[in-house]
């Protein structure tokens, strides 16, 4: 199908170069299809330019897709071009009504170092987690919102004494699941973070039907995750990343002078070795969305 966007929207053309069809809100609705309402509370920094991440493997879908994007009150967005931010992003309870999102994407946030109740827009984005459950049919959490929602069942963040960089291999853990259930046995997806999950305590969540372990890496922990009423997907890495994101994070951090450079990539010959992972991640997380909204 295509993604649902103003002709105005800043990637159209990234998204005609990338064969991602894409029609105007009008002709959407002559069409009088029922799009899946999928909400992205993005909280990256330089967050307009992050967004095309999101929107090429949603806009694979097919299905139509909407994408609702979402800003919280209590955030600064100092890194943003608050002009873009002002016409496109919409409040939390301006996307939920007068109908709920099918789904959430939260997406990370450079706070990895504090404690979850030291960001200031903590207290809000739990109170939204919490109707996003009831009212969602999944709310899929990136990187630091993975760990938001970890911590949230009762596992916290451990800090790493440097970052955590590069491309890594992962291991399905639960062949036919709804959502990893097409992935491939072994598979690669991006990490960038300065943080991790302890391996024990995530498998005493799993004893106690907390969560559900889903991927796991050697060098990373259990990476993919989701809560026992499947109402909540985790996932550490950045698997909406591409070779390029890479590249530009390692250029950002060689200013920095104090992180490592990306494991198992080559910045002189970049390529997007996990698309497949990505690719089959968003889709099934989709459909699986669908097929839930489908039953109520």
């Amino acid at each position: 199908m295509a993604l649902i966007l103003p002709s105005s929207y800043h990637k159209i053309a990234a998204l005609e170069r990338n064969r991602i069809s894409w029609i105007e809100p009008e002709l959407a609705e002559r069409q009088d299809i029922r799009p899946l309402r999928i909400g992205i509370l993005n909280i990256m920094p330089l967050g307009k330019q992050y967004e095309f991440n999101l929107l090429h493997p949603l806009g694979l879908s097919p299905l139509q897709i909407e994408p609702i994007w979402i800003r919280l009150n209590s955030h600064e967005y100092k890194t943003w071009d608050l002009k873009h931010l002002d016409n496109l992003y919409v409040s939390w309870d301006a996307a939920m009504n007068p109908v709920p999102l099918d789904g959430l994407i939260i997406t990370g946030a450079p706070v990895e170092h504090l404690p979850f109740e030291e960001v200031n827009y903590w207290p809000e984005l739990v109170e939204l987690i919490q109707e996003a459950r009831v009212r969602c049919a999944n709310t899929l959490g990136l990187c630091w919102a993975g760990f938001a929602l970890a911590y949230l069942e009762g596992v916290d963040k451990y800090s790493f004494s440097e970052k955590l960089f590069g491309v890594f291999p992962l291991r399905s853990l639960v062949p036919g699941h709804s959502v990893m259930g097409t992935q491939d046995d072994q598979f690669v997806c991006p990490q960038s973070r300065y943080a991790g999950l302890d391996d024990k305590l995530m498998e005493e969540a799993q004893r106690q039907n907390r969560i559900n372990l889903l991927a796991y890496g050697d060098k990373v922990g259990y990476t993919i995750f989701e809560t026992t009423d499947q109402r909540q997907l985790i996932h550490l890495g950045h698997p909406e990343y591409n070779a390029g994101r890479i590249t530009e994070e390692m250029e950002r951090d060689k200013a920095k002078g104090d992180v490592p450079l990306p494991l198992n990539f080559d910045p002189n010959n970049p390529q997007t070795s996990w698309r497949s992972h990505r690719n089959l991640l968003f889709q099934q997380w989709l459909w699986f969305c669908y097929q839930r909204v489908s039953l109520i």
